[in-house]
């Protein structure tokens, strides 16, 4: 009896209503983790006339939330041994912030989202409030998962223009002179960032293909699908309406000879008078 009951409770899942959600909890969590947990690293060499002074292996890390503009590398100045402490441009804080942000909070929703439907579905239809509620935060996450990727987009697009060796090397003074030679030796692995910027679009797709059938579930387009009369099942109206046919001629031709008949005979009464 158990195992039946599970059985009910999770064919929800089954449907495009559980299904997607499930599919925006693995998303929600894609989306968040591979931005949220990155961290990178780029390598640069600055070669001085006196090579004793160069400095081969400049190593510059850098992580979530790409406050760039606190991330510095001391450099070769090529003159007295001397270094420059050279920081990177930027702060991208605040579009990856809000994007990982979006993302803890669509995972937490959909959590909590697919327990209900689990094991509160009769109460989640009652009295519609429940699939209101639903496809309110529905649209609103649709819309924020719209604006925190594409802001994301453009921040991911400057992180890697600012996290360029080539790039970079332009800020270290020692660079400009034609007797010092600088150069990129590895270039920092941006594809969990790219991934990131692509979840976050699936994410989109999936909140906003989400609303028809959340929207279904309020019961609102219900009175407009019952007007029409029922075209559907043009088969047995067919043979309901040939058996009519077949059967009208027989009763016709009975009750067509019997008020014949009748009137036969009435004429006959009215001459005889």
């Amino acid at each position: 009896h158990l195992l039946l009951v599970a059985q009910g409770q999770f064919r929800i899942l089954k449907v495009p209503l559980g299904f997607i959600k499930v599919l925006q909890w693995f998303f929600a969590i894609f989306a968040f983790s591979t931005c949220g947990s990155y961290s990178g690293m780029f390598k640069m060499a600055v070669e001085c006339k006196n090579r004793t002074e160069s400095n081969l292996a400049i190593q510059v890390e850098f992580e979530y939330p790409f406050r760039l503009h606190q991330v510095y590398f001391d450099a070769p100045t090529c003159k007295d041994r001397a270094t420059d402490r050279i920081f990177l441009v930027g702060d991208y804080s605040s579009s990856a912030e809000f994007f990982v942000t979006i993302g803890v909070f669509a995972f937490l929703y959909s959590t909590a989202a697919l327990s209900i439907y689990v094991f509160f579905y009769d109460k989640y239809k009652e009295n519609n409030k429940g699939p209101l509620i639903d496809l309110g935060v529905t649209a609103a996450f649709a819309f924020m998962w719209l604006v925190s990727s594409a802001a994301w987009a453009k921040g991911l697009s400057d992180v890697k223009t600012a996290t360029d060796p080539d790039e970079v090397i332009t800020l270290i003074d020692a660079c400009e002179k034609e007797e010092n030679s600088c150069r990129e030796v590895h270039d920092p692995v941006m594809s969990g960032l790219n991934t990131s910027v692509a979840f976050g679009f699936i994410n989109l797709v999936l909140w906003a293909g989400n609303l028809w059938f959340v929207f279904k579930e309020t019961g609102i387009i219900a009175p407009f699908m019952r007007a029409p009369p029922p075209e559907g099942k043009p088969a047995p109206d067919a043979y309901a309406q040939q058996g009519a046919y077949e059967q009208d001629p027989y009763a016709s031709n009975q009750g067509g000879y019997q008020p014949e008949f009748n009137q036969q005979g009435y004429n006959q009464v009215s001459h005889s008078r």
